[in-house]
């Protein structure tokens, strides 16, 4: 779709999903101010196919959300009335380059800290909905910079994740009218735990809030955002083919040394391998690269031992449906932490953003934070 056609859809977006949050069920008692981010340029926009089945789900959502009541003294935050443009009257702003989506909530928080501190103290004070319209690297940006919010703050914060992108496998659930019921349906706050990245060298933090891995992986994941927009199709699949042929070219495998402990500090497994990836997921049962289950089952750690070009290309279907799990090459357990050393460097991708670790990085360390986003999930 062209340029004009695709701002006049999301502009149809933020109408009716302002419709849908203006009837929300989400901290009644309590002023609810929003604020949507969206990235034009994401395939659940641009895709014809793919909007017109978004299109369909959202004005569903919004019938049913006007069964309930109008949130008098609600609306769209004083950041998108601000930075939103013609669209921010619908609480909508959108993204026109990386950090964008980061910049919007810093200045969001940076609000809710005013608003809280011009406040007597039995004021109630408002509650801040962020819902992010996008692919994975957009709800990262937006989800780090909520992670940075004092603590005392981020509790007046809930984020939900649209799954407007071409991957979503961070989005809370894989379904637009799904992760709107969210929002229109009863429902519970809790928090999620972020994973971090730390290095030897004192490079990063890095965050993420689905799955932390490296290895194979992460060279697709590079791969496929280098040639984001020069590739027709399904470039990820692509470089999952390529991978398991060119990879051990591109990248030595040499053997790490990993360590693990659980939430007391405990050890609870060590061992020294070959490994093809280490994945480490906020929690099991996770999925990423378009919903390949990586992480099928309770357990939220998998290794993947190296193995023949001939093994590669026989399992590497097998991660669509979980069942690597059965093979001898997989290692899954559960841990907080999880740290190891190589011998040559690799990369290592956070939520779909890659960066290369070096020999002076090791040890590295993939940790579990303690809870600290407010997310929604579904009231039983």
């Amino acid at each position: 779709m062209g340029g004009l056609v695709i701002i006049m859809v999301v502009k149809q977006f933020g109408f009716i999903l302002s419709e849908i949050c203006s009837h929300s069920l989400l901290a009644e008692g309590r002023p609810l101010l929003w604020t949507i981010i969206a990235n034009p340029t994401a395939g659940g926009f641009t895709i014809k196919s793919r909007w017109k089945k978004h299109f369909a789900q959202l004005k569903e959502c919004g019938k049913k959300a006007e069964k309930n009541p109008f949130r008098e003294g609600s609306g769209p935050s004083g950041t998108a009335l601000r930075e939103g443009g013609d669209t921010g009257a619908q609480g909508l702003i959108l993204t026109k380059a990386a950090g964008d989506a980061a910049e919007i909530v810093t200045t969001l928080v940076k609000e809710a800290v005013e608003t809280a501190a011009g406040l007597s103290g039995k004021a109630v004070r408002p509650f801040y909905l962020i819902i992010t319209a996008s692919g994975d690297g957009t709800s990262l940006e937006a989800l780090t910079s909520l992670y940075h919010a004092p603590e005392n703050i981020r509790k007046d914060f809930v984020i939900l994740r649209l799954p407007m992108g071409t991957g979503n496998d961070g989005a809370d659930a894989w379904e637009v009218d799904k992760a709107l019921d969210l929002l229109i349906e009863p429902a519970l706050l809790t928090k999620q735990r972020a994973l971090r990245l730390t290095c030897a060298s004192g490079k990063g933090p890095f965050l993420a809030f689905n799955i932390l891995s490296v290895g194979i992986d992460a060279f697709v994941t590079h791969m496929t955002n280098k040639m984001k927009g020069k590739m027709p199709g399904d470039s990820y699949k692509l470089w999952v083919d390529i991978a398991s042929l060119l990879y051990d070219r591109i990248y030595k495998v040499g053997v790490m040394d990993v360590r693990s402990r659980d939430e007391t500090g405990k050890e609870v497994k060590a061992f020294r391998e070959k490994l093809l990836l280490i994945a480490v997921g906020e929690s099991g049962r996770r999925t990423y690269g378009s919903h390949k289950h990586i992480l099928p089952d309770e357990r939220n750690v998998c290794a993947l031992k190296q193995m023949s070009l001939f093994r590669k290309l026989a399992l590497k279907g097998l991660f669509t449906y979980g069942t690597h799990i059965n093979k001898s090459e997989a290692i899954l357990w559960n841990a907080k932490a999880v740290e190891f050393s190589g011998q040559y460097p690799i990369l290592a991708q956070m939520d779909g953003e890659t960066v290369l670790l070096n020999i002076e990085d090791f040890p590295a360390c993939i940790e579990l934070t303690e809870p600290v986003i407010q997310i929604l999930v579904r009231s039983i």
